[in-house]
């Protein structure tokens, strides 16, 4: 403490002002990467509270419009439900389709219905239990479940796009070539995909309108032909009684338990509850309330649609389909309604139905894209765990195209391989739902909600459980995208460390009262800022600091200095909007601010001050004790260590010319 100090910046008052080179105008083509959609509208964390008008609304679309852009998965599943259906369950595919509509009707609508009214901005579950779980060990559980949710929409869309190109192979009026090309035609679906939301929002949900609107009403007509059919032909039902009961010998109740059982398998595209959320931001609305109430409709809505159709698909292929259809190779093997169009309305219809279905499957990855685009924004940057341009749109729509397209190169384009995966990320992030809806419940002291909500997150629980004891690989594949993300998370993190990480730096009326006598005592020359700790505020750890700070620095003696103390909060936070309160105590010159990093605080205080008084403030620190590289471990994560050159460093990067640099000074 006894040694002449040091200046991190090492400058002379003499020394001729730095050349600073202008920054390089970036590429017509980085421009255009990096600029906002127009449609994109405000993030959706600017909204105002429930009587205020949201943002760019021109942008936004009525409640049926977005169900459509989230129906394009949900009801898509409608391609390839039935199938699966009959793969897990066989002759109980009705059972066991009840069972699941059942859990869709009074589990998870109720569930997301809570979760709309409490993250009205899109961020979901995942933002209810952030909530639940502060600092580090929240902010590595909602990677987890991000981790999930990659897992959940990007499977999303390859697996539909997988399908869509299976559908078209399968036609029998497609080209031979095709046949054998399920891979390069899912690549090309994905890449039209990208293409489409490059462009932008507006052009995804006019598309999804069209889609679902023809989809259903084709399905509509085949599920009519179907009914009418099994009413024409009424020994298909006895037929189908006869061999379920031969199966399962006579016992009923045996039959609902094994529906009770496999039920999980078909639980893969209730996805479109999780997206219905995530797309909340595209609904107009004049306020937060209207909103709300727009995404209820469109949960309820999806849900009864669905439940109906999933309820008649299954009923009329289980009895009109023979059983082998069904298996590998099999005509009806994920087509199960597209068979049923081609035998029942001929090859003309069925090719429609065909070319409605491969559309749609194709566009089941919009919603996917759409939930991802509106999730990842809101976590990863503000956590400093990815880029800034992490939270523009077409940069993560190529970087999400290009992962689903390694993911169906590995899978093969096999949808088959690909339904572990995605009926685990669906249930893990339906699970946490139920989660933060019952915790919620209970910290609201509602009772029924609590028992209520606690019971389907059990069942939700044992569903998942179930699912990935019988398709470990759905973990598997999860756990690859969370070691990703985690992977990503910190190395971004650590790139990112020495960014000012301040949104806004304010200082208050006393805070500013006192800076006015600082720049007073300088005589319009000198602002001098102590670094003190928070915790020691005796009188005499005062005397104490400016005594040896005046002995060690030649301070003069009519100079106020500015002791300026850093109360550590929340380290895992990475930008904030900063609140410098002013103190006198004990006769001396406090300013007070609480922050989640000592250096990037002081940086930001430093720069604020000179851009308010004119004057480049000088910064006096002493060392910090311990290894330089504990220390730095200690920076990233607890927001303390080597403050002094944490300090520096942050205010070389934010000011390139040393003359207008504020000057940190170690002792």
């Amino acid at each position: 403490m006894g040694a002449e100090p040091t200046s991190a910046d090492q400058e002379s008052p003499g020394a001729a002002l730095a050349q600073v080179d202008p920054p390089q105008e970036p590429s017509g083509f980085k421009r255009w990467l990096l600029k906002p959609n127009e449609d994109e509208g405000e993030p959706a964390h600017t909204l105002p509270g429930p009587h205020g008008t949201p943002p760019n609304e021109e942008h936004r679309r009525p409640w049926w419009k977005v169900m459509c852009l989230t129906g394009v998965d949900y009801f898509s599943s409608l391609g390839y439900q039935p199938g699966i259906a009959m793969l897990a369950a066989g002759l109980l595919a009705p059972l066991a389709t009840i069972v699941l509509v059942l859990l869709t009707v009074l589990g998870a609508l109720p569930v997301y219905r809570r979760v709309a009214q409490e993250s009205p901005t899109g961020e979901g579950s995942i933002r209810m239990l952030e909530r639940l779980m502060p600092r580090w060990w929240g902010k590595l559980f909602v990677l987890v479940l991000l981790g999930f949710a990659a897992t959940d929409f990007l499977i999303t869309m390859t697996l539909s796009a997988a399908d869509a190109a299976e559908h078209l192979v399968s036609n029998p009026l497609a080209p031979h070539w095709l046949h054998g090309a399920t891979l390069w035609v899912t690549l090309i679906m994905l890449a039209l995909l990208a293409a489409v939301f490059l462009k932008g929002f507006t052009e995804a949900i006019g598309v999804s309108v069209i889609l679902v609107f023809v989809y259903l009403t084709l399905n509509v007509i085949v599920l009519v032909t179907g009914v009418v059919g099994i009413f024409s032909e009424p020994h298909v039902v006895l037929e189908w009684r006869n061999l379920a009961e031969s199966q399962h010998g006579g016992n009923w109740a045996a039959m609902i338990g094994i529906s009770l059982i496999v039920f999980p398998k078909l639980a893969l595209g209730m996805s479109g509850f999780e997206t219905g959320v995530a797309v909340m931001p595209q609904i107009r609305a004049r306020n937060l309330e209207e909103r709300i109430r727009g995404a209820r409709k469109l949960l309820a809505t999806s849900a009864t649609i669905m439940s109906i159709a999933l309820l008649l698909s299954s009923a009329v292929c289980t009895l009109l389909i023979p059983q082998e259809e069904f298996q590998p190779g099999g005509s009806a093997n994920g087509r199960a309604l597209a068979y049923l169009a081609h035998e029942r309305l001929g090859n003309g219809f069925g090719t429609v139905y065909d070319i409605s279905t491969i559309l749609i499957l194709w566009f089941a990855g919009a919603s996917a894209m759409a939930g991802l685009l509106n999730l990842v924004p809101r976590y990863l940057p503000r956590y400093g765990m990815a880029p800034e341009w992490a939270r523009l749109t077409r940069p993560l729509v190529l970087v999400f195209g290009l992962i689903a397209v390694a993911v169906t190169v590995y899978f093969k384009a096999d949808v088959d391989a690909q339904g572990g995966a995605y009926a685990t990320g669906v249930l893990v992030l339906m699970t946490s739902a139920a989660v933060a809806v019952a915790l919620s419940a209970r910290k609201k002291a509602q009772k029924k909600q609590f028992i209520g909500f606690t019971a389907v997150a059990v069942v939700f629980l044992y569903t998942t459980i179930t699912n990935i004891t019988e398709r470990p690989e759905g973990v598997q594949v999860a756990s690859l995208f969370i070691l990703a993300i985690i992977a990503v998370s910190i190395i971004s993190r650590v790139q990112r460390a020495f960014e000012l990480r301040t949104s806004s730096v304010a200082f208050d009326e006393k805070a500013v009262e006192l800076v006015q006598d600082v720049v007073r005592s300088g005589g319009g020359e000198r602002i001098v800022l102590i670094a003190h700790d928070p915790h020691r505020h005796s009188f005499a750890d005062y005397v104490e600091k400016e005594s040896v700070q005046r002995r060690i620095n030649r301070l003069p003696g009519d100079l106020i200095p500015l002791f300026v103390e850093i109360q550590l909060r929340d380290a895992s936070e990475f930008s904030t909007d900063l609140l410098v309160k002013g103190i006198e105590r004990y006769g001396h010159h406090v300013l007070q601010v609480e922050a989640p990093s000592i250096g990037n605080s002081m940086a930001a205080v430093l720069l604020h001050l000179r851009d308010m008084t004119g004057i480049v403030p000088d910064a006096y620190f002493e060392w910090f004790e311990g290894n330089p590289f504990s220390n730095f471990i200690r920076f990233l994560f607890l927001g303390e260590g080597e403050n002094a050159a944490v300090a520096h460093e942050v205010l070389r990067r934010a000011e390139r010319n040393p003359s207008e640099r504020p000057r940190v000074h170690v002792g």
